[in-house]
């Protein structure tokens, strides 16, 4: 495949959610090189087809074409398995219902996923905040989401702002697992094991796609409920990557509680500084996550 012959069906999960008008009309003003090509495929997830009309009347309205996937219900997983049922493009990228694409987001996931020779590309997410947001908040920007690197390489990421080339081997035959479809998690879990399989994630810095952050979620609780999860889910990997021994996950927990309460503790000295001393308690709060999840406790229910 060459820059000049691309192909891609961009993939949109929903559920019950107004916004998906704007995320379909940003994909009608991103760049395409001559000879790209791209379908949006949007998988409903709610009971009933609710997002038919709308998803199909924004398509009408930009000229692009869409396919449409009823996928019930309340789980995303089931939503992202239908998109990966219905893709034929060599290209597949996800985007979520709440953000929209910048017109350089497509060429820019094109371009690294080919100079690198990469498997999956991930993108920044962008948070756009509110008038109303804390500036604690907008000074730390809590909301934005970038990869994070492990001895020079990225292991897993979020389905967010991602593109997979649908031919490695990698991603053969992999799902998002049903379990996972209403803690979250799922992308996550995901993107480990492709590149356990052997692909190889890289990261476009200007694929930049922008998430608003309602203001139901500006708070310091919703925060700390995402952050806790997200520890669960890494509490996860360790719990099926690493030896089954009750020695190992004793050691596991000794580390991710020695962690929190390193994390908790730093807070203390920042109380004077907002950004700070929630940086430190957010952070707290994911290895409290990492115990819970190694000692029993299931995965909070974020969706639907």
């Amino acid at each position: 495949m060459n820059l000049g012959d691309i192909t891609v069906d961009i993939c949109i999960c929903t559920y019950r959610r107004a916004h998906l008008t704007e995320t379909i009309r940003s994909l009608s003003k991103i760049y395409l090189r001559p000879g790209w090509k791209i379908r949006v495929i949007v998988a409903d997830n709610d009971e009933t087809p609710s997002a038919r009309m709308m998803a199909e009347a924004a398509a009408r309205e930009c000229s692009l074409t869409l396919t449409y996937l009823h996928a019930p219900a309340r789980n995303i997983s089931i939503a992202r398995n239908a998109c990966l049922d219905a893709a034929r493009a060599p290209l597949l990228a996800f985007i979520d219902d709440d953000e929209t694409a910048t017109p350089v987001w497509l060429d820019a996931l094109v371009k690294t996923l080919e100079n690198e020779k990469a498997d999956i590309v991930l993108g920044p997410v962008r948070a756009v905040y509110g008038r109303d947001a804390p500036e604690w908040m907008k000074k730390g920007d809590f909301f934005s989401s970038k990869p994070v690197w492990v001895n020079n390489e990225i292991r897993t990421g979020y389905a967010g702002n991602v593109m997979l080339r649908r031919s490695a081997p990698g991603l053969q035959g992999l799902r998002f697992r049903r379990e996972l479809g209403r803690t979250g998690g799922e992308d996550s879990m995901f993107l480990y094991a492709a590149y356990k399989g052997g692909a190889r994630i890289a990261y476009a810095q200007e694929a930049i796609v922008n998430e608003p952050v309602p203001a139901e979620r500006a708070r310091m609780q919703w925060l700390l409920k995402r952050k806790f999860r997200s520890g669960q889910t890494h509490g996860l990997f360790l719990l099926e990557n690493s030896d089954s021994g009750l020695s190992i996950r004793l050691k596991n927990v000794g580390m991710a509680s020695a962690k929190a309460m390193f994390c908790f503790a730093a807070a203390l000295p920042n109380a004077a500084r907002a950004e700070r001393f929630r940086f430190w308690l957010l952070r707290g709060a994911m290895h409290a996550g990492v115990v819970a999840r190694l000692l029993g406790k299931r995965e909070i229910e974020q969706y639907g």
